[in-house]
C-alpha cells in the first residue's frame, strides 16, 4: 500500500513539473527569496537569492538569478508538500521541490519512483545511483517521449524528512542546462537539526565560574 501511495506521488509530482508552474507564478515573494524585481539589483544578488524555509526544514540557495522561485500551497491528495517550484528564465526549465515524511530512505523513495515513471507511456529511466549531494543522496534520469528530458534527486532532510527535487527542461535545451540544473540541487539543503545548536552552547560557561580552583 504505501509503495503504491509513493508511485502516486511520483506521477503527480511529475505533472507538477511539467504544468503546474503556470499557478504559482503570482505567489512569489522578493523578500524571502521570489525574483521580485531582482535584475537591476545584482549588488544584493547573492541575499535575495537565498531561500529559507524553517516550518519544513530547508534552504534553497540559486545559482544565477536566471533561476526563478515560486512559492506554492501544494499538496499531494497524501497531503505532502510541494513548497516551492523553480523555473530557469532562459530555457524554461523547472525543479519542483516536494518534502516527504521519512517513511522511506531516498533509496526506496527513488527505486519505487522510477517504477511508477516506467509504467506510463512514453517514460524511460536510469535505475537510481548515489550521487554527491549528501551521503545518502540516490538520483536517476528520465525522457518522457522526445520532447522533455528531466533528473530526479532525493536525500535526507531534518527532522525525520525527505526532500526530493524533480527537474525537467526541454530536449532541445543546450548542454550547459543539465549543469544549471545540477548546481540549483546542490543548493538545497536541510536546515541544522534545532537540537544540536540548544545542546551545545549553554554547558561551558556555566561550570567555569563556580569552579573554587
Amino acid at each position: 500500500m504505501g509503495a503504491m501511495r509513493m508511485l502516486g506521488w511520483g506521477v503527480l509530482l511529475l505533472s507538477t513539473a511539467c504544468g503546474a508552474s503556470r499557478t504559482a507564478v503570482t505567489k512569489a515573494e522578493p523578500g524571502t527569496g521570489g525574483s521580485g524585481r531582482a535584475s537591476d539589483e545584482s549588488a544584493v544578488a547573492s541575499t535575495t537569492r537565498r531561500y529559507v524555509d524553517e516550518d519544513l526544514g530547508f534552504e534553497i540557495v540559486r545559482p544565477t538569478a536566471e533561476w526563478q522561485l515560486d512559492e506554492t500551497n501544494e499538496r499531494t491528495p497524501e497531503g505532502l508538500a510541494i513548497p516551492v517550484i523553480l523555473r530557469h528564465r532562459v530555457t524554461g526549465a523547472q525543479v519542483v521541490l516536494q518534502v516527504a515524511p521519512g517513511v522511506a530512505t531516498p533509496v526506496q523513495f527513488a527505486e519505487r519512483l522510477t517504477q511508477g515513471l516506467r509504467q506510463q507511456p512514453g517514460f524511460t529511466t536510469t535505475d537510481p545511483q548515489p550521487i554527491a549531494l549528501s551521503d545518502n543522496a540516490v538520483g536517476f534520469d528520465f525522457q518522457v517521449g522526445e520532447g522533455v528530458r528531466g533528473k530526479v534527486a532525493v536525500r535526507e532532510g531534518n527532522s525525520g524528512r525527505v526532500l526530493m527535487m524533480l527537474a525537467t527542461w526541454p530536449t532541445e535545451a543546450s548542454a550547459d542546462i543539465t549543469e544549471s540544473v545540477d548546481a540549483l540541487m546542490a543548493g538545497v539543503r536541510p536546515l541544522p537539526e534545532p537540537s544540536v545548536a540548544v545542546r551545545s552552547t549553554p554547558r561551558v560557561s556555566e561550570k567555569e565560574p563556580g569552579d573554587p580552583r
